[in-house]
């Protein structure tokens, strides 16, 4: 008996007509599509913020240092060619009569700070990478005391390059 209600219940269905399993293949096709066009989309911005940030960081970085180093010196040197042409120098002597020097120089994209005491050898330290050498990128020019300084930050390849630029303007101590 009850095989014979589930055989009159079911016998007019025998399976899914042509235009329903289009339907249904079109519509998961759609929201498919949909998803895989969102999760690109989250993947390109998350590199694309993390190219800035780097870039950013990096600029940032080479900005504290140059920022403490002139903001001790009382000698600027270099500043017209730098990064393109010349390094940037800044000399310093403190109350016991110890000279410091600090060079800044950007190689392969690289800001290196060179540091001596007395002459002595110099202690070499990476401050940032992804420096952007061009002259209209990074630059600086002193004068009146004080260093106004641009500095740029290229990260990514090809039509994906991300720049950050940062400027600012410094004040060295004045000569004792």
């Amino acid at each position: 008996m009850i095989l014979r209600n589930i055989r009159l219940f079911s016998k007019d269905q025998r399976g899914f007509m042509l235009v329903e399993m289009l339907a249904s293949l079109a519509i998961a096709g759609l929201i498919g599509l949909g998803a895989t066009m969102a999760n690109a989309q989250v993947m390109n911005q998350t590199a694309r913020n993390n190219d800035y940030t780097t870039a950013s960081r990096h600029t940032l970085n080479a900005l504290h240092w140059i920022s403490r180093d002139t903001q001790m010196a009382q000698t600027i040197d270099g500043a017209a060619g730098f990064p393109a042409t010349s390094n940037l120098t800044l000399t310093w002597t403190e109350w016991d009569n110890t000279v410091n020097q600090v060079v800044f120089s950007v190689v392969n994209g690289q800001l290196m700070r060179s540091y001596s005491v007395d002459g002595g050898a110099p202690s070499v330290t990476l401050v940032a990478e992804y420096i952007n050498s061009d002259a209209q990128m990074t630059n600086c020019v002193s004068g009146n005391g004080t260093l106004t300084i641009k500095i740029t930050g290229s990260v990514g390849e090809g039509s994906t390059v991300v720049n950050v630029t940062k400027l600012r303007e410094i004040a060295s101590r004045p000569k004792l």
